[in-house]
């Protein structure tokens, strides 16, 4: 099949329709892992177990390993996850919806489709139904974080169905929604609020960070995929397959040139600005091509990152900057009287932002939010290449050789050039081409 590219990421003529809805795995046996009897998870989901010996034993760095490893599952397990996030606006104004609409939207479809409200404080701020969820992120922005899939086709279906009752509602109310990667017209101070109690925090400590990260928190949107391993070494390869790439899917997804009513000079603006945005816990994590690369070595990098809150009898404790380390250690400070929790460390997790994130799945988070075509296409162009054993082991064989100064390269200026971006001697687009062909393939 020959492939087109546009350099302009969006434009780019991705036929991803071939791939089959059921990815054939590899029967080769993968290592075997423990499963943690502290947790029971589900793939963007969680439920901490109440049993005395969780609550009463000290949380050691074992456990946190522990917690890792019990994501491995057999291949018959893997499950496709997808969450995407999208911007709201007055019809007749173009202003950001103001939260009074987003809570009547959110009204509107629990009642009418029959989702239950999450509430905080008297104020509805997100919606479940079985394992999907629909929250707010910080500017209002609107999430859907799907349930774990078995095929691509049921991913697709079930992004459609809830676009479908968004635009039931909201046409109702006269709000539209943007499928973009960043706010294009209105500025920071016209950005909606949502109250819950975290954010706080979290805009508290960015704001000290740097100067992009409240931007980042209230004006951009994603798209991620959400991908399973059936061991620690399958985690390492795909880790790392992926990491390599993501800058490849920013260009290819690239959807958000403009800010305040202008061109950035950018073709994803959004993923531009991550590059200043708190460097510690964002980026490109040269440490996972090491050889030392594992659970543990994860485990490392996320206990010297300060945590931002601690969330305790449906409240929220502001941690000011103490590490996880720290608090596991039991170092003295205003948090002396609280004992780390697995909760604590999963929720810890979720304030990591690199290019790809390490929970017990892998989480994709290199691509602008775009339109439906797009958000279908993107879990079928990781799934292609990380769930066939052939593909995968291709990709690990491409990448070898790239150096940090390379991949560094990529993430700094795929952002402003896309697949026009030069990359050994030609466009990444070329390259871009080849990793197509790999995902698209038919087994």
């Amino acid at each position: 099949m020959a492939l087109s590219l546009s350099p302009y990421g969006v434009g780019a003529v991705i036929n991803l329709g071939a791939l089959k809805s059921q990815v054939n795995f590899s029967p080769k046996r993968s290592l075997a892992c423990k499963r943690s009897k502290i947790v029971v998870y589900n793939q963007g989901r969680k439920e901490i177990a109440n049993t005395s010996s969780a609550i009463e034993k000290p949380l050691t760095k074992e456990d946190l390993i522990a917690f890792f490893a019990s994501g491995c599952k057999p291949k018959e397990m893997w499950r496709i996850g997808t969450e995407n996030e999208k911007l709201g606006f007055e019809v007749k104004t173009l202003c950001p919806m103001k939260y009074e609409q987003v809570a009547a939207l959110l009204s509107g479809i629990a009642e009418r489709f029959e989702w239950d409200k999450v509430m905080e404080n008297d104020k509805i701020i997100g919606l479940k139904q079985g394992m999907q969820s629909i929250s707010l992120e910080p500017g209002g922005q609107l999430e859907l974080s799907g349930a774990p899939l078995k095929t691509l086709h049921q991913t697709c279906d079930e992004l459609h169905s809830h676009l479908y009752q968004v635009k039931t509602v909201a046409e109702e109310l006269e709000i539209g929604f943007l499928g973009i990667g960043y706010e294009p017209k209105s500025s920071l101070e016209d950005a909606t609020i949502v109250p819950k109690r975290k954010f706080d925090f979290v805009r508290e400590y960015l704001a000290r960070a740097s100067s992009s990260g409240p931007d980042v928190m209230m004006r951009t949107c994603t798209v991620q995929v959400n991908l399973d391993y059936s061991s620690e070494t399958d985690m390492i390869r795909k880790f790392r397959a992926s990491l390599a790439l993501q800058p490849m899917a920013t260009a290819l997804f690239a959807n958000s040139p403009f800010s305040n009513g202008k061109p950035t000079g950018c073709l994803s603006f959004r993923s531009h600005l991550y590059i200043d945005t708190d460097k510690a816990r964002t980026g490109m994590l040269p440490f996972v091509f090491d050889d030392s690369f594992g659970f543990e070595r994860y485990v490392e990098y996320a206990l010297d990152l300060p945590m931002y809150f601690l969330h305790r009898n449906k409240s929220y404790l502001n941690c000011r900057g103490m590490t996880f380390r720290d608090f596991l250690s039991g170092k003295i400070s205003h948090l002396s009287n609280e004992q780390p929790t697995i909760n604590d460390w999963e929720i810890h997790l979720g304030t990591i932002w690199p290019e790809v994130r390490l929970k017990r799945f892998l989480e994709m988070r290199g691509a602008d939010g775009g339109p439906w075509p797009m958000l279908c296409a993107l879990p079928a162009f990781w799934v292609g290449l990380l769930y066939d054993e052939k593909s995968l082991q291709t990709v690990l064989d491409m990448i070898v050789d790239w150096n940090l100064e390379e991949r560094e390269m990529l993430r700094i200026q795929v952002p402003i050039t896309g697949l026009k971006t030069m990359f050994r001697g030609g466009p990444l687009k070329d390259v871009a081409e080849d990793v197509l062909k790999l995902a698209m393939r038919v087994q």
